[in-house]
């Protein structure tokens, strides 16, 4: 399989939400997927996933987080619950149901939103997923807040950057953590990164338990993120009943590291769901 990203970048559509406007992209045509990045990325996240996807017959849209992106910084709250809502009103917007992947923070909203609306979720894929806290003291929490303060969330986050993307890297990632740094220096984008980084995960631990839909959970062997990749990612698929990829030579980003592989484990996957719809 060849996945790349020489696809021609969508320009934006808005979706209207209270408070501001959630910047995202659509195209292809068939089943409709949603791909939903993490905390301080932008929906080019799945430059390479989108084009393969689409050209296996899929209607895919790429969203930002609000306060990311294309996305507006008008938003006074930011986290699990304020993304699900995002993603239940896209998917009402461009007439799903839907299969969505969510990547990290992405992951947890995704889950939450299949809990709150099992009638618009037709399966979950969940990447390097954060659907429940992780294990840090309250000292690691307050270095984690100050590291990422407004005045140097850009320069932070680019020195992380990183440290996220252990294994292989993309063949773009100098010219990726540019864009995203870039992004995050401009007026308020920072402030919202900022608020996005206090995410309380709990809320979507919380409702696990209602989550009905098929769910895949595709981790890196490396994900920086978790003491046991392995470990998180069974725990997750034994809550939700799902099945587990393990993906080599990735961290956080499998989905951008190691593309072939994860693009096959996400079309295998909406395959077996499409069959049972």
């Amino acid at each position: 399989m060849k996945t790349n990203s020489t696809s021609p970048v969508q320009n934006p559509s808005f979706l209207d939400r209270p408070e501001g406007r959630i910047g995202y992209d659509v195209g292809g045509d068939g089943p409709l997927v949603v791909l939903v990045p993490g905390m301080g990325d932008l929906r080019s996240a799945y430059r390479f996933t989108a084009p393969a996807l689409r050209g296996a017959g899929y209607r895919v849209a790429c969203t930002d987080l609000r306060g990311h992106g294309d996305s507006d910084t008008t938003f006074t709250s930011y986290g699990d619950v304020e993304t699900a809502g995002d993603i239940l009103a896209l998917i009402e917007e461009l007439d799903g149901p839907a299969v969505v992947v969510g990547n990290s923070m992405g992951a947890g909203a995704a889950a939450y939103a299949a809990a709150e609306r099992p009638d618009l979720i037709n399966g979950l894929v969940l990447v390097g997923p954060f659907v429940r806290n992780g294990k840090t003291t309250a000292m690691q929490r307050v270095l984690l807040r100050v590291a990422m303060a407004r005045p140097w969330a850009a320069m932070s986050w680019n020195s992380y950057l990183p440290k996220l993307y252990k294994g292989q890297r993309p063949v773009d990632f100098e010219e990726y953590r540019k864009s995203v740094v870039s992004s995050l220096r401009r007026p308020g984008y920072a402030k919202s990164f900022s608020l996005t980084t206090r995410t309380d995960h709990s809320v979507a631990e919380s409702r696990l338990g209602e989550v009905a839909a098929p769910t895949l959970v595709v981790m890196g062997e490396q994900d920086p993120d978790f003491p046991d990749p392995r470990a998180e990612a069974e725990w997750i698929s034994q809550t939700l009943h799902g099945s587990v990829v393990m993906v080599p030579d990735a961290g956080h980003y499998p989905q951008s590291q190691q593309p072939e592989i994860t693009t096959k484990a996400v079309l295998s996957f909406l395959g077996e769901v499409n069959h049972r719809v």
